[in-house]
């Protein structure tokens, strides 16, 4: 059985959206007879972007996975998405891998996700390698590709082939550990030919530091190579792999997806130097106490799985996708949901391949499978036999935009949040609140198209119409001056009257004070029993401002004086009384508009910052200061809320994809006179519309 774990292979095609990882993948399986014709994006035709939705948009929204074997090894590839709309759900498979293959765009190099991905290898200490991909298209070049990626993936990066041709006339590549050059036909079969003379004195080169990068990793290959004596090539392979299952660096070869060029290359690397389950050895988990617990890929342990992605269909129900982590499965059994304290049964063991779920009858660590209808488990829940521990789960992406979301037709209003509810169960780069004081329901996610592809998932899945738009701002209501006015509430019916009267000192208060009530009342004028009342109309009151209805912040009320009636006074009264005295107080004590004003972090690239700082200004946004983070710059700035609502796309637009932001909420401000008066008048009219 260790044999065959021995022979297993795990590979996350990981890189920036748009670098060619689903047309790589379908030439792979092309190459492997997985299938029978080469898919392309550009048709809508391929075995890893198979949802509507991502053939519509021609680009990958879900991990996919596949499985095929190459020289008696069985391997899964997953297809992740590399849009930083859906890179949580590149993000949380990443751990379940036991490499990565960074995917790069030959003509533009590495991307802001590709940096992600690489941020992530470098958390789980994963050995990966890059492909430079699309070498046949205009202005592709290989060498600034390489160097590009040196920063990117914060690794050393390690050429093994040399490309023979450039863009068009790009047909092949000299294989720098074995010497020998390969050209490709049309149909992408190879070809062995000896190394063009114009490129010898380089291919040399390249040679003489592939060595030198090899033997430093090794003493003693490296006192042979420096003493200038013969060194093997199956010692330079040894070492070699050596050095890339420890991710000491990734080894970087020459591909075109679409030519078929430098996929065999592609095979032989993952099964000659990358990790099997074996190769990656124990993993971490935590006990009750938080204590470290060492699980080992041991196929006669006890079980012990990590789930790490979930599909939901809302007529087969919730698939489960986890990983084998040691132990081993049979096709149907009983688990422990050690996450959420809840035993769960199994009648099915399934593998995905691509739309796909085929029956398998064990699984053994390593092994990528899944099971249907478990009642409890989610995304980031880990499964055992009994034993209580947990595999810690990467955190969830956090949400840069929200929007507000309504069903289509008012009828669908429980039927919308059900539909939510089960699509956030499969997406974890998801957030739903509702918002009380707007009454607005919020979905927050990490773009423009994140959040539009959910409502046509939705309309799908659940044939229920969403739609979506800008959410109101949390606006507040203030004063700037200090005021004394009376309230009196007197009202005569027949029998029992009702009388309140009070004088209330309305005063505004320092930024973030909330609201103060003094009770100054003397010689019983009021009686004890009917001040909380006066409290309780001031502060129903100004839950309502008098600008536009908004709740009012940083006030004191201070209830100085008043009279009461032996027989009409009552605490209804008296409550009147005191919203009187607001309302009144409130007119004429310069009321202002407040303004959530949010604390923001934008990462980008040093050649933005100028760009990005001018239009945090015309946003009304105060910058802070700016810190330096490896070679991205980090502006720290305050920004009204309402000028970054839709932040997200405009950041993306003016980066090339390479910004990404962080926020959170800091303060309210005073919004500026002209701009509170066109806020005042569009809600008030809103308010009116709504009547």
């Amino acid at each position: 059985m260790s044999e065959e774990i021995k022979t297993m292979r795990n590979v996350a095609l990981a890189g920036h959206g748009g670098a060619g990882k689903t047309t790589l993948a379908e030439a792979m399986l092309f190459k492997a007879g997985v299938t029978n014709r080469l898919g392309k994006v550009e048709e809508g035709n391929t075995a890893m972007d198979f949802q509507p939705e991502e053939i519509r948009k021609q680009q990958s929204i879900n991990t996919s996975f596949i499985k095929y074997t190459h020289n008696k090894h069985s391997l899964t590839l997953m297809d992740t998405p590399g849009d930083q709309n859906f890179f949580s759900a590149a993000k949380t498979c990443f751990p379940v891998a036991d490499s990565m293959a960074f995917v790069i765009d030959g003509v533009s190099g590495p991307s802001a996700m590709t940096e992600e991905a690489a941020v992530s290898a470098l958390e789980y200490n994963l050995p990966g390698f890059v492909i430079i991909n699309k070498l046949d298209r205009e202005r592709a070049d290989y060498s600034t590709s390489i160097e590009a990626c040196k920063t990117a993936l914060k690794k050393k990066i390690v050429p093994i082939c040399y490309p023979i041709g450039a863009e068009d006339n790009f047909k092949g590549f000299v294989n720098i550990i074995s010497g020998q050059a390969f050209v490709y036909d049309a149909e992408g079969k190879s070809s062995k030919i000896d190394v063009p003379s114009d490129i010898s004195d380089d291919i040399e080169m390249a040679k003489e530091e592939f060595i030198e990068n090899v033997a430093e990793l090794d003493d003693d290959l490296l006192e042979k190579y420096l003493e200038g004596e013969e060194i093997t090539q199956d010692e330079i392979k040894a070492v070699f792999r050596k050095g890339i299952q420890d991710a000491q660096f990734y080894p970087a070869i020459c591909c075109s997806a679409t030519k078929m060029i430098g996929i065999d290359m592609i095979f032989d690397i993952i099964t000659d130097y990358m990790p099997s389950p074996l190769d990656r050895g124990d993993w971490i988990a935590k006990d009750v106490n938080g204590e470290d617990v060492v699980i080992s890929p041991d196929p006669d342990a006890e079980f012990c799985g990590f789930v790490f992605n979930t599909i939901v269909d809302p007529y087969a129900g919730r698939l489960s996708l986890f990983r084998v982590i040691s132990g081993s499965l049979g096709k149907e059994g009983n688990v422990v949901n050690t996450t959420k304290d809840t035993k769960e049964r199994f009648s099915q063991l399934l593998y995905i391949a691509g739309k796909e779920q085929k029956p398998v009858t064990r699984a053994v660590p390593g092994s990528i499978v899944a099971v249907a209808k478990l009642k409890n488990t989610l995304t980031g829940d880990t499964l055992t036999e009994g034993k209580d521990i947990q595999i810690p789960a990467p955190k969830p992406m956090p949400p840069v935009i929200s929007f507000a979301i309504a069903p289509k037709e008012k009828s669908d209003e429980d039927k919308i949040h059900e539909a939510v509810r089960k699509i956030l169960e499969e997406d974890t780069g998801l957030k739903l609140q509702r918002n009380e004081e707007t009454k607005q329901t919020i979905l927050s996610g990490r773009g423009l198209v994140h959040i539009e592809v959910t409502a046509e998932k939705i309309q799908r899945k659940f044939n229920v119409g969403m739609g979506i738009e800008t959410p109101k701002v949390a606006y507040r209501e203030t004063f700037k001056k200090k005021i004394r006015v009376q309230g009196k509430h007197k009202k005569q019916s027949g029998g029992h009257g009702q009388y309140g009267d009070c004088w209330i000192v309305l005063e505004p208060l320092p930024k973030g004070s909330g609201f103060e009530f003094v009770d100054k009342i003397v010689g019983g004028v009021i009686p004890k029993n009917y001040i909380p009342a006066v409290e309780a109309g001031v502060t129903e009151a100004s839950r309502n401002g008098i600008l536009a209805g908004f709740p009012c912040v940083d006030f004191r009320v201070t209830l100085d004086f008043g009279s009461y009636h032996s027989v009409d006074s009552s605490e209804m009264a008296f409550k009147m009384a005191g919203t009187l005295a607001f309302k009144k107080a409130a007119v004429d004590a310069k009321p202002t508009l407040l303004e959530p004003v949010m604390k923001i972090a934008v990462k980008v690239p040093e050649d933005s910052t100028g760009d990005i700082m001018g239009d945090l200004n015309s946003r009304r946004g105060r910058v802070l200061g700016m810190d330096s983070e490896d070679d991205k710059q980090i502006i720290n700035a305050l920004v009204p809320m309402a000028e970054i609502l839709r932040y997200a796309p405009d950041l993306s637009s003016m980066t090339g994809g390479r910004g990404t932001f962080t926020m959170e909420f800091e303060q309210y401000d005073e919004v500026p006179g002209d701009m509170a008066k066109k806020v005042i008048d569009r809600v008030n009219a809103e308010n009116e519309e709504n009547k």
